[in-house]
């Protein structure tokens, strides 16, 4: 049975920050921003405690190397660039992402919730109980990545790059139905009728 993330609550008591407080390096703990529309935000290497980023509007996100815990995010997102990044009960909902760089990210506890991701980036990354819940991907990487409990059944997936890399991916019998045309060219299975 698929084990799933555990996305602890956010404390009822967020206070309203300032975007200000946005900076390089910033540790941010019990925190809320509202309405955030900047053309690039920069939290690489921030560390992000008890977050809430809410009805945000954000062309570009560079957050790589970042450490993020117990954060809540909904709103547009362009290009995220998380890559190295070390994601603990992170919650996307109703978001719309363009593209989400996590290669050589650790996630634990990952939870995408009604969202569209033009393009999903997983590739060497090591993910434990993630899981997309009606939610569309446009491509999804997985090259190299060390998967447990990944939950795709509630995703719609257009294409899938890395088919050779699903051990620890947990799919509907539709959707390995139709993944079967992939798994026969990346096996090297010639089917004919």
């Amino acid at each position: 049975m698929t084990a799933a993330p555990r996305i602890d609550a956010l404390p009822a008591d967020l206070d309203d920050a300032d975007p200000a407080e946005l900076t390089r390096n910033a540790e941010l703990e019990t925190v809320r921003f509202a309405g955030l529309s900047v053309d690039e935000l920069d939290l690489r290497s921030a560390r992000l405690r008890e977050v809430e980023l809410d009805q945000v509007n954000l062309p570009v996100v560079r957050a790589a190397r970042g450490q993020w815990r117990d954060v809540r995010v909904s709103g547009r997102l362009g290009s995220v660039e998380a890559y190295d990044a070390q994601w603990r009960s992170v919650h996307f909902v109703g978001c719309k992402l363009s593209f989400v760089n996590l290669r050589g990210a650790e996630l634990l506890d990952v939870a995408f919730t009604g969202c569209v991701v033009e393009e999903l980036d997983l590739l060497d990354a090591r993910a434990r109980r993630v899981r997309l819940e009606d939610t569309r991907v446009g491509h999804l990487s997985l090259r190299e990545g060390e998967l447990r409990d990944v939950d795709l059944r509630g995703a719609e997936l257009e294409s899938i790059d890395g088919v050779r890399h699903l051990r620890g991916v947990t799919v509907s019998s539709g959707q390995l139905t139709l993944m079967a045309p992939l798994l026969a060219e990346a096996l090297g299975i010639l089917v004919e009728d």
